[in-house]
């Protein structure tokens, strides 16, 4: 039986930070899946940093947006009907139709329920930006215990995750930074971070060097610009950076000035690489093992901000450009 459907759109490319008219909303009938298919009711829709980059039309990893056409991103969702054998009504379902009240699919994952686990965490704490942090703290940046760690953007969806997983791998000491007090105070009361700092209250370089007085071994980068500058300052002999994003410069219509300290990236033999999680999907079942096992064994921390209505999804994503939210941002629609 058809099914009427809304979706959110790309209106228009933005030039520096999107607005409002940047997106529009629109009502499609959905036919009854087909042999091969599911038509799924989208239960929670994720926002993240990388789907600015494809609101322009550049080259990149990932193909751009297409104007007048359904956005795309992480959704879990509840399977209506089922053309697919091994699949009925009431599966969960992860896959990659979000910014929909419903979808035709024919690409998705089954979702096995953990108990105890809302199935929201499979966009957060057992979904891409979990596997973003596992893969790039352990195999990017070669983490070993004993070592500190420099984590940016650390109240965010993956900088939360990194920290807590250097701590409970072995660290000798986390820090994060973030935006706000309330943030900051987040990390160390929450989180387990050694200690964090609000970029907002000084010079990045200061602020970190006093709170790593030893210098750091790894540093997670997700905000670029002067927080990268300050880690190399801050890198001890052989450290490693695992460039993750640069959301400091995510909505500049100017590329912002490069660090002026590259020149330790010579003396002190450092390696600085970046990363893009889909290369390492291999990793995902490893890391869902050991991340579900702390969140049921309550080691770890699933942080989530929750924005209610797909009417409410474009403000989700303004929100989380500005760091308006703490650990995930997710849609419940």
């Amino acid at each position: 039986m058809p099914v009427e459907a809304r979706e959110i759109r790309l209106a228009s490319r933005p030039t520096g930070w999107p607005t409002a008219e940047t997106f529009e909303f629109a009502e499609v009938e959905l036919p009854s899946p087909g042999s091969g298919e599911v038509l799924v009711r989208n239960a929670f829709m994720s926002v993240d940093p990388y789907m600015r980059g494809r609101m322009n039309d550049v080259k990149s990893y990932v193909p751009p947006y297409e104007l007048g056409k359904a956005l795309e991103g992480g959704a879990v969702g509840e399977v209506v009907e089922s053309g697919v054998d091994g699949v009925s009504p009431g599966d969960l379902v992860l896959h990659n139709s979000g910014w929909r009240s419903h979808a035709l699919l024919t690409r998705f994952t089954k979702l096995r329920p953990i108990e105890g686990v809302s199935p929201s965490h499979f966009l957060g704490a057992l979904g891409m930006p979990a596997l973003t942090a596992y893969v790039g703290l352990l195999d990017i940046a070669r983490f070993t215990p004993g070592e500190t760690v420099f984590v940016s953007g650390a109240a965010g969806a993956v900088g939360g995750l990194v920290g807590q997983i250097a701590k409970l791998k072995g660290a000798k000491r986390v820090i994060g930074s973030a935006g706000s007090a309330e943030k900051v105070k987040h990390l160390t009361e929450k989180l387990g971070f050694d200690a964090a700092f609000n970029y907002r209250d000084g010079k990045v370089t200061q602020q970190l060097l006093a709170a790593a007085p030893d210098g750091i071994e790894v540093y997670f980068d997700n905000v670029g610009g002067d927080h990268l500058e300050a880690a190399l300052w801050a890198m001890n002999n052989h450290g490693r950076v695992a460039a993750c994003g640069s959301i400091s410069g995510y909505n500049e219509e100017k590329l912002p000035p490069g660090p002026r300290n590259l020149h330790q990236v010579v003396t002190k033999r450092l390696t600085i690489r970046g990363f893009i999680v889909s290369d390492h999907n291999d990793r995902f079942q490893a890391m869902i093992d050991e991340v579900s096992a702390w969140l049921t064994a309550g080691k770890l921390v699933a942080e989530e901000t929750v924005v209610d209505g797909l009417d409410n999804a474009p403000a989700a994503f303004l929100g989380m450009l500005r760091g308006e939210n703490t650990g995930k941002m997710i849609v419940r629609l």
